[in-house]
């Protein structure tokens, strides 16, 4: 069972002025497939909050992956790709330009997405959207694949090689 640490950046949702929904979505999903949620948290759109949490969570092995919601727009406080870049150590691009590739089938705005996916240390962090509706299409869309690339991370899996 892989452990799951789900982190929301809104600036209305930490000052409780919306409900963070697409947080529910993801656990929901992760749960469904076998996950563990270790750790949910909401927090602002603040760059040194970002990477702090994201840097504690990885350097304490508390997640083995850490999925975001938020922050990966045009507006001015959208940095959460930005702060997930200066964390990670590897860049996994396939798993964003999938998302973004499988989202424009159903809707052109997807291209708008700059979310961003990596590793650092031995765990997995992946930008997904905001709103409920396009983290749901997106989770669903990888969720399968990323269980044989957690295998790989963690050391539970050591051949990759198909037959």
């Amino acid at each position: 069972m892989f452990r799951v640490a789900i982190i929301c950046m809104s600036d209305k949702g930490f000052k409780g002025e919306r409900e963070d929904i697409s947080t529910k979505v993801i656990e929901e999903i992760v749960v469904n497939n076998g996950y563990e949620v270790v750790k949910k948290i909401i927090i602002p759109d603040e760059y040194n909050e970002i990477t702090e949490n994201l840097k504690e969570i990885c350097d304490k092995n508390i997640a083995d992956l850490i999925l975001t919601t938020g922050g990966t727009g045009f507006a001015k406080r959208d940095i959460t790709p930005e702060a997930t870049e200066e964390v990670i150590e590897k860049k996994v691009p396939g798993i964003s330009e999938a998302i973004r590739n499988y989202s424009m089938g159903i809707t052109k705005r997807a291209m708008l997405s700059r979310a961003v996916s990596g590793i650092r240390k031995e765990s997995l962090i992946i930008n997904l959207p905001g709103s409920p509706k396009a983290v749901r299409e997106s989770l669903e869309y990888i969720i399968t694949e990323l269980h044989h690339g957690l295998e790989i991370l963690t050391g539970k899996a050591f051949d990759c090689a198909r037959k």
